[in-house]
């Protein structure tokens, strides 16, 4: 086994060729591809306007934007995403004119962003505006201090948590007297107990639907009954503000740590900006500021040729109006302590452990959720401020995105979950789900757990309607669908095999009726694992093609791809596999991790479509045509066809 200093230097090497390649990708979309490239390969709205300006918090400009071309089209814009607003002013890109920013969230063809900038820009009428993805390189920068803070420790707990996190030494636990939550069953207080004996680290391992989220939420609220305060971390801004609302909701004292633009609406009440405008002193902080500025104002009226007088009176004002500054600071710095006090639970993404409000406090332990989807270099952020880490999540879904071939292979596509899991007693798989009826989870289980995974009686038989068929697989093989490249995203798509998939969605619709879907709030997704797939399907719901059904399902149908589609769940999905070529090859369709997380959001019925000439050369998909066949969810796409 590689030694410790070895991991770590080559996990050093394995990032920088990652942050290469990633910087790589981004000059070459950024510096070559026209707009239209630029936009069909998601890094870029273009054009677009702005609908209105918002009330923000700080000195800051958030605005709201809508695309006006590409509508529909999949992009890699999300919560969190460092942007830039650029204006074209004669078919290329003015550099000059340009602010940066970050998202706070999208919704279909709208976006909402804080600008880097009290105002509006003023050339923002000068022509064409334009919204681009920037590179984040203050990710990396963290993750490579980290893993250099990390080589050179000479701390002795940090080092002796990285031997059992690296494999050197075991993981050790105390023994406490048995007990049970009511809330939990019984693999549920399992994990609670493994948590809170576990000395260095403990895993909880949770499959899709088996309560996860709210096994380490009560795991966080027993470990505060011995704790004063705790870290909890995510690697998206998503799950972390999942589990600030669900800890909230238990009454728990929760500081949100993060730019207010990567938090969602709803959990801006626990970010430090709020609180400290709800703090009792603000009202003294905002006079004292006031007045600095104000007197800050006066000396700058003060003309150059001035004399003696005037000096003195200039230097005096500016003098005091620097103290009152310092005074501010000195009060902003005591609230912030206050409010670091009465905090029971601290959250942030793993980058955003790096704060400058919180870089100086330690913790006992330390909370990772979705810890399977974190590259490593980023969970030892947190980790080496604890004592102890708890990480959850499921390593048979989507592994972290990685975008150098080289870097993935070499390594970096292992995480730290998968390091740890199944060493000694320090992991605990959940095992009863509460999502999916047997006949929809059945094949997962076998495949990803061992056939571990139980349906809870409230959804072991469960379906969209008496005697409906829970799950088909509708075969394409035979009926001349052929896949195709899109030329501009070099996307994979499937065109007459999305149209089959809509015809089928709707004839569902239509046999429900819209007013039992609204009234029983029936929803639906739709599935595909490449963009250019969903950026048909997208298009021909609603626009090209007419159909009223899918048109007033509205919000509650979603379009995505598989990533998209993590952490989600639908009374009704549709996957559409697109791969159909005579070679057999399905590209990253053998990544069968990807294909766990979309055969898992099925609440009460699942519809597969897909080549079986071209897919069965794989035996993941082998198995599961000979499964849904024994099961008697097999279908020819033949006879669907119309002639």
């Amino acid at each position: 086994m590689q030694g410790i200093r070895d991991q770590i230097k080559k996990l050093q090497d394995l990032l920088k060729i990652e942050k290469e390649e990633d910087l790589s990708q981004y000059k070459k979309r950024h510096l070559t591809y026209s707009f239209e490239e630029k936009r069909k390969s998601g890094v870029c709205w273009y054009p677009i306007q702005i609908k209105r300006q918002l009330a923000s918090l700080g000195d800051k400009t958030l605005i709201e934007i809508e695309r006006t071309q590409g509508v529909n089209e999949k992009h890699a814009f999300n919560s969190g995403k460092l942007v830039s607003l650029f204006v074209n002013t004669g078919g290329k890109q003015d550099s000059r004119s340009s602010v940066n920013g970050v998202v706070n969230y999208v919704k279909n063809n709208t976006m909402t962003i804080t600008l880097n900038t009290d105002d509006l820009p003023e050339w923002i009428d000068d022509g064409k505006l334009g919204l681009d993805l920037l590179f984040d390189e203050a990710s990396y920068r963290e993750m490579e201090a980290a893993l250099k803070d990390l080589q050179q420790s000479k701390n002795e707990r940090l080092n002796h948590l990285k031997e059992v996190l690296l494999g050197e030494r075991e993981a050790s636990f105390q023994q406490l007297t048995p007990f049970k939550v009511p809330q939990l069953n019984d693999r549920q207080n399992a994990a609670l107990q493994n948590i809170l004996q576990a000395e260095d680290v403990a895993i909880i391992h949770g499959p899709p639907g088996t309560g996860k989220t709210t096994t380490l939420v009560y795991a966080i609220l027993k470990t505060l009954e011995s704790e004063s305060k705790v870290m909890v971390c995510a690697p998206s801004n998503a799950a972390t503000d999942l589990l600030v609302e669900k800890l909230t909701e238990m009454d728990v004292e929760v500081l949100r740590v993060g730019h207010p633009a990567r938090v969602t609406e709803s959990q801006l009440n626990q970010t430090i900006d709020v609180k400290i405008s709800k703090h009792a002193t603000y009202k003294d902080l905002k006079q004292v500021r006031r007045k600095s500025e104000e007197l800050k104002s006066i000396a700058k009226k003060y003309k150059r040729q001035y004399g003696y007088a005037e000096r003195q009176q200039r230097s005096m004002l500016l003098d005091e109006s620097r103290r009152l500054r310092e005074e501010a600071e000195m009060l902003e710095h005591y609230i912030v302590q206050d409010l670091l006090g009465k905090t029971q639970v601290i959250a942030c993404t793993l980058v955003g452990a790096t704060s400058q409000l919180i870089r100086h406090l330690k913790f006992q332990t330390v909370f990772i959720d979705e810890a399977a989807q974190a590259l490593e270099p980023a969970c030892w952020i947190p980790i080496m401020r604890a004592q102890r880490v708890v990480l959850a999540g499921d390593h048979c879904q989507l592994p972290p995105t990685i975008r150098s071939i080289e870097a993935a292979r070499g390594g970096l596509a292992k995480t730290l979950f998968e390091k740890v899991i199944g060493k000694g007693t320090v992991d605990v798989m959940l095992e009863v789900q509460y999502r999916m009826p047997e006949m929809i989870m059945e094949f997962s289980s076998r495949s990803f757990y061992q056939g571990r995974l139980l349906a809870h009686d409230s959804v072991k038989d469960q379906s969209l309607r008496p005697g409906e068929v829970q799950l088909e697989f509708i075969d394409t093989a035979g009926c001349g669908f052929t896949e195709s490249i899109d030329k501009e995203t070099l996307s994979t798509q499937n065109i007459e095999e999305a149209n089959l998939v809509l015809k089928q969605l709707n004839a569902l619709v239509r046999e429900l009726g819209l007013k039992q879907i609204q009234e029983e709030r029936i929803s639906f997704g739709l599935i595909a694992p490449y963009r250019a797939q969903i950026s048909y399907l997208s298009t021909q719901v609603y626009d090209t093609f007419e159909y009223p059904n899918l048109k007033s399902l509205g919000e509650i149908l979603v379009i995505d791809t598989v990533d998209g589609f993590q952490g989600q769940e639908r009374d009704v999905i549709f996957i559409s596999l697109t791969r159909s070529n005579s070679s057999g090859e399905i590209g990253f369709l053998a990544e069968t991790r990807r294909m766990n997380v979309a055969m898992t959001r099925a609440k009460k019925k699942m519809v597969v479509f897909g080549d079986s000439a071209t897919l069965c050369s794989h035996e993941f998909y082998s198995d599961f045509v000979d499964f849904t066949q024994s099961n008697a969810g097999y279908r020819s796409a033949y006879e669907l066809m119309e002639f």
